[in-house]
């Protein structure tokens, strides 16, 4: 373990092994940081939160601090972040508003500068946010998924596994799995096909999404209708994934470019 004599630590923190705490960082009441995790200068935590093993903190990080919802009045609530997560300078992570409730990070995310991640957010594995990228409370981030620099989601949002939100987008409905969206308002603009051969994804895989796409966007069937129709057929896992996306969005998902959906090429 290595703290630096600048630093300021609550004796009820609970440091792990090799975890390195740098000039002038904060470590408040309630904190738990797991082993190997790094934490450069300046970076305040406060608690109760949470930290797994082997994360890094960059400069000016603001991580657990209390909510910035106006209904909040001093319950206890939690911040959870899991392993191998990288927070770059800036960045901003949350607790929940309700007592008990908690903000929760997965593992192996990176963050950029000035990431915001507000109250009650539910962040999966693999993502990557670019510098701004910002999630307003209660905001669902599903694995592998990229949010392009400045770009903001509205609160209750859901952003679907492997899906990319273009840069400066504005993203106010649910964003369906393996999509790119981008605009102001978000639209939905094709299939992440360059996102999805990289993961490996076969042919037959992204012509089944493709198919499942193209039911719900271009066949002129409301969610309900393209549910139905593609619940009758036999559907891959990816397709699957897809269609219950859609049919238990709360906030409706995002529509489909004005100019037409383009859908990528998987050949």
């Amino acid at each position: 373990m290595s703290i630096h004599p600048t630093a300021i630590i609550d004796p009820t923190a609970k440091i792990g092994a090799d975890v390195t705490v740098g000039p002038y960082c904060i470590i408040g009441a309630g904190v738990e940081i797991g082993d190997g995790s790094w934490l450069q200068h300046h970076v305040t935590v406060m608690g109760p939160t949470k930290i797994g093993k082997n994360n890094r903190f960059f400069a000016y990080g603001s991580i657990g601090q209390q909510t910035q919802d106006l209904k909040y009045s001093a319950e206890p609530t939690y911040l959870e972040i899991g392993d191998h997560n990288t927070f770059r300078e800036f960045c901003s992570v949350h607790r929940a508003t309700s007592a008990g409730d908690k903000t929760s990070i997965g593992s192996h995310n990176n963050f950029l500068s000035y990431v915001h991640i507000a109250h009650d957010c539910v962040v999966g594995n693999h993502v990557i946010f670019s510098n701004n990228g910002t999630l307003a409370g209660h905001v669902v981030v599903d694995d592998h998924v990229i949010l392009g620099g400045l770009s903001a989601v509205h609160q209750f949002c859901r952003i679907g596994t492997r899906s990319i939100i273009g840069g400066c987008a504005k993203v106010v409905q649910d964003v369906p799995p393996y999509t790119t969206a981008d605009g102001n308002p978000a639209r939905a603009r094709g299939l992440n096909i360059v996102g999805l051969r990289r993961a490996g994804f076969s042919r037959e895989q992204m012509r089944s999404i493709r198919a499942a796409f193209r039911k719900v966007y271009r066949c002129g069937l409301n969610n309900a209708q393209a549910v139905a129709e593609l619940r009758s057929e036999e559907l891959t896992p990816e397709a699957a994934r897809f269609t219950d996306f859609v049919a238990d969005s709360k906030r409706g998902i995002t529509p489909g470019s004005k100019a037409g959906v383009d859908e990528g090429d998987d050949d």
